[in-house]
C-alpha cells in the first residue's frame, strides 16, 4: 500500500457543464469508467450529463477508435448509465468504492512529439544550456535571445532558412539537439507512458521527489487508429521534469515517464464533419495553475502557433517504419514554457504538491488534476495482465 499523500489538494472544477465542452451536445464523447461493481474499466459515451456504457458491444476504446463511425449506434436498450456529476465526485474525492473516471484510452500506446513550438524549443535550449539549474535561467536566456536575434519564430523545419541559421548558431555555440529537431527536418517523437499508466480526470499527477524544477505542459492529444488515421482528440498534461532534462537529453525517459505522469481527458471528442483535425489544428489550450499558496499561474498553448502540420508529426509516428496495431494517442508539444517567479526572483515556476491544474479548450472540455508526490500515490497495478484477465472473464460471463 503506498504512504499517504499529504499534499492538500485545492478545490476542483466537479459539475459536468464545467468540464464538457462548450457543444458537448452535437459532439461525440468517448470514456472510459472503472466500475468497482464490474471489477474493471467501461466504455462509455456521453449523453446529456450521463455516461453510456457501450462495453456489451465495444470491449476497448482502442477498438471503438477503429470504427468511430459505429460508435453512436453502440448503446443498447437497458445499458447502464453513470450520472457524470457522481463519477467527477468520486473522481476528485478518490473514491475507489464508487465508479470514476479513467484516461479516455487503453491499449493505444502513448507516444509525444517535443519542441514543436518555438518558444517552447528555446526554454529546452535554456535548460540544456544551464545543465537544469533553474538559478541561471534568466541569464542563459538573455544570451541565446540576443544570440538569434531575438526569436526563430515563422522559420519552416528543414528549409534552407532553418539551415543557415544552423550554421550560424553553431558559429556562436548555442546548438543544441533541442534546435535540431525544432528547426531540422525530422521531428521529435518519444514514448511518453506504458499502455494503461495513463491518469484520467481528478487524478492525482505525480511530481518525483528527486525533481525540483518541473511544469505542466498543456498538449492536443491526437488519438490515432492501427491505420494511422487520427480519429479524435482529448486534452493531455506530459507533466516534465525540467531539472532532469535540463541535465541531459539522454535523461528523456526519466523526466517523461514517472508515477502519473500523464494525463488524458476527460473525453476523447471523435471527429465529425463539424469537428475535424482542421479545428484542433487552431485550438486554444488554456492553463491554469492554482497553488494552496494562493499563486496562480496562467498560460495559453495557441496550437495554430506549432512549427508543424499536425499530419507531420502522425506521419513521423506510424508508416512503413513503425506501425501501432492496436492504434496510439500522440501528445503534440506545447508552446507553454513558463518562466513566471513563484517563490524567489529568477527562480521560475515549479510545481508544489497540491496544485490544482486546469487544462481547457473551447472544443474539448476541461482535464483537471491535482499534484502530489509519484512516490505518494495510489501506485499503477492494472496492468495489460490484469485487462486481459478482466476482458476474458466479461467475455465468459457474457455467455
Amino acid at each position: 500500500m503506498a504512504p499517504p499523500d499529504t499534499g492538500k489538494a485545492a478545490t476542483m472544477t466537479t459539475t459536468a457543464q464545467e468540464v464538457l465542452p462548450a457543444d458537448s451536445s452535437r459532439a461525440l464523447l468517448v470514456g472510459r469508467v472503472f466500475d468497482p461493481a464490474n471489477g474493471g474499466p467501461r466504455v462509455c459515451v456521453v449523453e446529456g450529463e450521463e455516461l453510456v456504457d457501450i462495453t456489451p458491444l465495444v470491449r476497448t476504446v482502442s477498438d471503438a477508435m477503429e470504427h468511430p463511425d459505429t460508435v453512436a449506434d453502440s448503446v443498447l436498450p437497458g445499458a447502464a448509465r453513470y450520472p457524470l456529476n457522481d463519477v467527477l465526485a468520486a473522481s476528485e474525492a478518490g473514491d475507489r468504492t464508487q465508479p470514476y473516471l479513467l484516461a479516455p484510452i487503453d491499449l493505444q500506446v502513448v507516444k509525444a512529439c517535443g519542441v514543436t513550438f518555438v518558444g517552447s524549443m528555446i526554454e529546452r535550449v535554456i535548460e540544456e544550456k544551464c545543465a537544469g539549474d533553474a538559478a541561471k535561467a534568466q541569464q542563459v536566456r538573455e544570451h541565446i535571445t540576443a544570440a538569434i536575434g531575438g526569436s526563430l519564430k515563422g522559420i519552416e523545419p528543414g528549409s534552407e532558412k532553418a539551415k543557415a541559421v544552423k550554421d550560424i548558431l553553431i558559429e556562436q555555440g548555442v546548438w543544441s539537439a533541442y534546435l535540431e529537431v525544432g528547426i531540422g527536418p525530422d521531428p521529435e517523437v518519444f514514448t511518453k507512458a506504458p499502455v494503461l499508466s495513463s491518469v484520467g480526470w481528478g487524478a492525482k499527477v505525480g511530481i518525483p521527489g528527486f525533481s525540483s524544477w518541473n511544469n505542466p505542459e498543456p498538449e492536443l492529444v491526437l488519438i490515432v487508429n492501427s491505420k494511422g488515421v487520427a480519429v479524435g482528440a482529448t486534452l493531455g498534461n506530459d507533466v516534465n521534469l525540467r531539472d532532469v532534462e535540463g541535465r541531459s537529453a539522454l535523461l528523456l525517459g526519466k523526466a517523461k515517464d514517472n508515477n502519473a505522469s500523464s494525463a488524458l481527458g476527460p473525453f476523447i471528442r471523435v471527429f465529425d464533419e463539424q469537428f475535424t483535425p482542421d479545428t484542433v489544428a487552431s485550438e486554444e489550450i488554456h492553463l491554469q495553475v492554482s497553488g494552496t499558496d494562493g499563486y496562480e499561474l496562467h498560460g495559453v498553448n495557441s496550437v495554430a502557433e506549432i512549427s508543424r502540420p499536425l499530419e507531420s508529426l502522425v506521419s513521423a509516428t506510424w508508416g512503413a517504419h513503425h506501425q501501432y496495431p492496436d492504434g496510439f494517442a500522440l501528445y503534440t508539444g506545447t508552446l507553454f514554457a513558463p518562466t513566471q517567479d513563484r517563490d524567489t526572483p529568477g527562480g521560475g515556476f515549479t510545481h508544489k504538491h497540491g496544485d490544482r491544474v486546469e487544462i481547457r479548450s473551447e472544443h474539448l472540455g476541461a482535464l483537471v488534476n491535482t499534484t502530489g508526490p509519484a512516490e505518494a500515490l495510489e501506485p499503477w497495478n492494472f496492468g495489460l495482465r490484469a485487462m486481459m484477465d478482466y476482458l476474458g472473464e466479461a467475455s465468459k460471463n457474457a455467455h
